[in-house]
């Protein structure tokens, strides 16, 4: 698919305040001060664990439940944790020591309350809400405000699950709405098929346009879970005897989703640019998209704009010598420099830290917005999780790479909360997700018919596409 590659190398700078640390971790092995480097999982569950003089910082919260379901699924870990629970409470003895729970208890509520909004998805199972019940069984005798503070946290949580359901069922209905448009339709001059209307006579505005592409980026990255970055690479573990704790095709399918979303609209683009039968209509379209990518750029949707870019730099577009000798292009180097991949995406990557500081100091929601490139920051954590063991040779988890894949996806986690300032337009955003687009072959097709072929692999090629066509009609 129309994805750059990219070396591996520098990640993305980290946001600051995001390094998990305790007080004194006996069986762990520590950096200067109290950051955990490795420990046992053993001893990374403990310390999980409230008790009634402790809690766990949130970022070490986040980073273990993120990272634990390398090595235990997540119901055997509230389960562990529940475990530990009741042993260290006396949970399971009676009478209860009261004023001793009262000091657990907020602390217990505000673990479980951390994990049902930050990873909805684990507690799809109903053995996880199982535990929830469980544990507010053996501590609300102490006192009836727990009740009434984990039914709170059961119905935000059935809300967070019911959004997610829905987000889901739309995705696959946009797939089954979205059509092809047939290879032979590509083959025509001078009287195009009334196959569609194309992109400018739906929008015309360049501003308009990514404001509308801005809305389903922010729409996607909204249902993708923290989880799911680290569930597209797992793998076995060589020190472990279980099995890969994720085999199922839904854990990923929100970001899977997104991912073709970004091949669709490369493909869009293209094919918009190829449709037309006349040189100064394509020089029009291509001028048109070039004031998207723009567009995108200045609000930071580094997404849309690379997938823009990325189109156009199909070879069925870019051999279309002519069209772009009539085109103005000079904003299109400017923007190809920004996206260039030379040293790693350094240029993207400067924009990127600049979009993220305005976003941090924003005033507006249009300020706070954040759309990285998704393949790129995709292909980070797998070189991170690639060119990192889970765990070290003694066994221990290496804790100190989890914390590395946690800042990424915690920077992450900041921008997809930005609500869309701009309003929608449900006929713009229609033809998005169901215009019909060439396959390549298609394009190709259209390309040629569009500029003859100019070598002899080109002809041949355009012969073999216009014989495919005729034996299929």
């Amino acid at each position: 698919m129309p994805q750059t590659t990219c070396p591996p190398g520098t990640m993305f700078t980290p946001p600051s305040g995001f390094s998990p640390h305790l007080g004194p971790v006996p069986g762990a092995c520590m950096a200067d001060g109290p950051l955990i480097t490795s420990a046992s999982l053993e001893t990374l569950i403990q310390n999980l664990v409230p008790t009634a003089d402790y809690y766990p910082e949130k970022p070490y919260v986040f980073t273990f439940l993120l990272s634990a379901r390398l090595f235990i699924p997540p119901p055997e870990l509230l389960s562990r944790v529940c475990e530990l629970c009741i042993k260290q409470q006396q949970l399971d003895q009676s009478p209860l020591d009261a004023a001793k729970v009262r000091k657990f208890g907020p602390k217990l509520l505000q673990l479980l309350k951390e994990w049902t909004e930050t990873f909805p998805s684990d507690f799809r199972e109903e053995k996880m809400v199982g535990h929830l019940e469980d544990l507010i069984h053996r501590i609300a005798p102490c006192d009836e405000a727990y009740w009434k503070t984990m039914n709170q946290v059961l119905q935000k949580l059935n809300q967070k699950l019911a959004l997610m359901s829905q987000g889901e069922d739309s995705v696959v209905r946009l797939s089954l709405t979205a059509s092809s448009i047939s290879d032979k339709l590509a083959s025509f001059k001078a009287k195009p098929p009334p196959i569609q209307k194309d992109m400018l006579a739906i929008c015309n505005d360049p501003y308009t346009l990514a404001q509308q592409l801005t809305h389903v980026e922010l729409e996607h990255l909204g249902h993708i879970g923290p989880e799911e970055f680290v569930q597209a690479f797992v793998q076995k573990d060589p020190l472990d005897t279980t099995q890969p704790c994720f085999s199922d095709h839904k854990k990923t399918s929100n970001l899977e989703a997104y991912v073709r979303w970004f091949n669709r609209l490369c493909y869009l683009v293209a094919t918009e640019i190829c449709m037309p039968g006349k040189k100064k209509q394509r020089a029009q379209v291509i001028e048109f998209f070039i004031d998207v990518a723009r567009e995108c750029f200045n609000i930071g949707n580094f997404n849309s704009l690379m997938a823009i870019i990325s189109g156009m730099n199909m070879s069925p577009v870019s051999r279309l010598k002519k069209t772009w000798g009539k085109a103005k292009t000079a904003k299109f180097f400017i923007l190809e420099h920004q996206m260039d991949p030379t040293g790693n995406f350094y240029n993207y990557r400067t924009a990127l830290r600049g979009a993220a500081h305005r976003s941090q100091t924003a005033n507006s929601s249009r300020e706070r917005i954040v759309i990285p490139f998704f393949s790129l920051l995709i292909k980070d954590i797998y070189f991170l999780n690639e060119g990192c063991a889970n765990r070290l040779p003694n066994g221990h988890v290496n804790f100190e790479k989890f914390v590395e894949l946690a800042r990424q996806v915690g920077e992450f986690m900041t921008w997809k909360q930005v609500e869309c300032p701009f309003e929608q337009d449900r006929t713009i955003l229609h033809y998005l997700h169901t215009a019909p687009i060439f396959s390549e072959d298609g394009l190709y097709l259209a390309s040629y018919e569009s500029e003859s072929p100019e070598n002899q692999v080109e002809k041949d090629r355009w012969k073999a596409l216009r014989s495919n066509v005729l034996g299929k009609t």
